[in-house]
């Protein structure tokens, strides 16, 4: 996962290096374009869809291989029908669009490298569907390659469009948007290949895999919001970006009776873009690598009906995420200027457009200790069969971003965008976190307070570490580099030395021989949990 996050982030600097940020609002549009597929993957292929089609499959493996690979058969067949429908009728939109005259340069720019982009949808989601599989039969180390070999192709199109090509923005994003469809048929392509030696074979059957399906139908409809919301509200960030973005003549806003200004200029999408992918770092790394790993045993303990232990654990969860999410947090708000200046400031991009980057990280950093805590209690609610509440909390975010957009975007420009899904995100956590407890009232909330003012102890002397290493450095280009590592390694130093003086149980998790959610469970002293009662913690033997 890291391999492939650092592959990631080296793409998109060389994107922003080929592309610019501003310039023609080329960037604009071609982010603008790749979010769709982006969009559906994590909503369906690596989302919602996988999450319900594992354990069915899992258990449809146990029973009998034959009838586990019809269900695989019609699952897959089911949702590439679907999806490919979704692609033509896209595609038809936008040939409409195009063929009727779409209006300004950049918006035939966008239609058009989201015409190239769309079936990109179809390959994405199928790949990540074959990868739950191939996890399903045991096998992990082809679904993680997966998605290096779309950064791998992507870096190919980066480099063909930057030294084999001359061509201007325009056509080196066409380049980029051709090599992301060809990186999707490898990725499909690879993963069916390497199914079919493991004795996968076609065999579409609906009438003996309807039960199955069915099942994973019904758990997926709830779970789209529940568990993408942020990224669905990052999604509504950069369409607002680019609706509201002004024009090259600088005119008011027209159906607002030309009384108001554009809040953005070109660039403005770009930024959100750049900015989101630093912040979706520790959000992977944390949030969704722990809400992933205690799904499994939080499940257990509510087929069990071990409605204190499932709370326990919750809330080890919880202190975990929080304990890594504050200092990450408060890092990316402190760090976002020479982050930026770091993996941005090359080829077209200017300092103007590095700075702009930096303001937006430094308003999503704001909120990432609540990213990274909001999928674990998620998955609590899921383990309990409970897909409503999430459903729930996830509308209302949806609907306080929307209002904070409206508020925040003139006098912050992207940064409101930015900052309107940071709060939202701490409005769904906050909403999450008191409805488990008024239904289950398992939560350690004595534990989980302790946890939360010494991690924000030991977060509190990252930041002074941070600060005081950055100003002892000098701030001209050769020092770039280590103006980023000097200041996160002080910073490290800093979080384990106060975790250490505070005790902190939460760092014995970390240490060698230490793992968050292991194969055996075992109680701990009551120290360790906290409070009162049963409380779980994770030693590996």
């Amino acid at each position: 996962m890291l391999a492939s996050r650092l592959l990631g982030l080296a793409r998109d600097v060389a994107t922003a290096a080929v592309l610019g940020l501003s310039g023609e609002g080329v960037m604009d549009a071609f982010v603008l374009a790749f979010r769709v597929p982006n969009l559906f993957r994590r909503l369906f292929g690596e989302g919602a869809l996988a999450a319900s089609y594992l354990p069915v499959l899992t258990e449809e493996l146990e029973r009998d291989r034959q009838r586990a690979w019809q269900f695989t058969s019609v699952t897959l067949t089911l949702l590439a029908v679907l999806l490919a429908g979704i692609v033509v009728l896209g595609e038809a939109g936008l040939a409409a669009a195009l063929w009727c005259g779409a209006g300004d340069r950049q918006t035939t720019l966008l239609l058009g490298l989201s015409a190239v982009l769309l079936p990109y949808l179809l390959l994405v989601c199928l790949a990540a569907q074959l990868s739950a599989t191939l996890q399903a039969l045991g096998r992990f180390g082809l679904p993680a390659l997966a998605p290096a070999l779309l950064n791998i192709g992507w870096l190919a199109g980066v480099w063909v469009a930057a030294s084999l090509l001359e061509l201007d923005h325009a056509g080196r994003a066409y380049v980029l948007a051709v090599s992301i469809l060809v990186a999707g048929c490898v990725q499909v392509a690879v993963q069916a290949r390497a199914l079919g030696r493991l004795g996968f074979r076609f065999h579409y059957d609906w009438q003996a895999s309807r039960v199955a399906v069915v099942r994973v139908v019904r758990a997926t409809a709830p779970m789209v919001l529940g568990l993408a919301v942020t990224q669905i509200n990052t999604f509504l960030d950069s369409l607002m970006a680019w609706g509201l973005t002004a024009p090259a003549s600088g005119e008011p806003i027209a159906w607002l009776g030309g009384l108001v200004d554009y809040p953005f200029r070109h660039g403005a999408a770009a930024a959100i873009y750049f900015a989101e992918r630093l912040y979706q770092f520790p959000l992977g790394i944390l949030g969704v690598a722990v809400a992933t790993v205690i799904f499994p045993a939080l499940s257990r303990h509510a087929a069990r009906g071990a409605r204190q232990e499932l709370g326990a654990d919750l809330s080890l969860a919880l202190r975990l995420v929080l304990f890594l999410g504050l200092p990450a947090s408060a890092g990316l708000v402190l760090m976002a200027q020479p982050l930026a200046t770091l993996f941005f400031l090359h080829g077209d991009v200017t300092p103007e457009d590095a700075t702009r980057v930096a303001r937006v990280i430094a308003c999503y950093g704001v909120g990432v200790w609540a990213f990274c805590a909001s999928p674990a209690l998620v998955r609590g609610f899921y383990a309990r069969g409970d897909q409503r509440t999430p459903l729930r909390m996830a509308g209302i975010a949806m609907a306080v971003n929307v209002v904070l957009n409206l508020v925040l975007v003139w006098p912050l420009g992207e940064c409101g965008l930015a900052l309107s899904t940071s709060l939202a995100a701490m409005v769904q956590l906050a909403g999450l976190a008191l409805a488990f407890d008024r239904d289950e009232r398992t939560l350690t909330w004595h534990a989980l307070g302790r946890s939360v003012w010494q991690s924000a102890v030991a977060t509190a002397g990252m930041a002074a570490a941070c600060v005081l290493v950055l100003a002892a450095l000098p701030s001209d280009g050769n020092w770039t580099l280590l103006r980023v590592v000097g200041p996160v390694a002080a910073g490290m130093v800093a979080v384990f030395v106060i975790a250490r003086l505070l005790g902190m149980y939460e760092l014995s998790l970390l240490l060698p021989k230490r793992a968050l959610f292991p194969h055996r469970w075992s109680k701990t002293p009551a120290a360790a949990g906290g409070g009162q009662g049963v409380s779980q913690a994770a030693t590996i033997r």
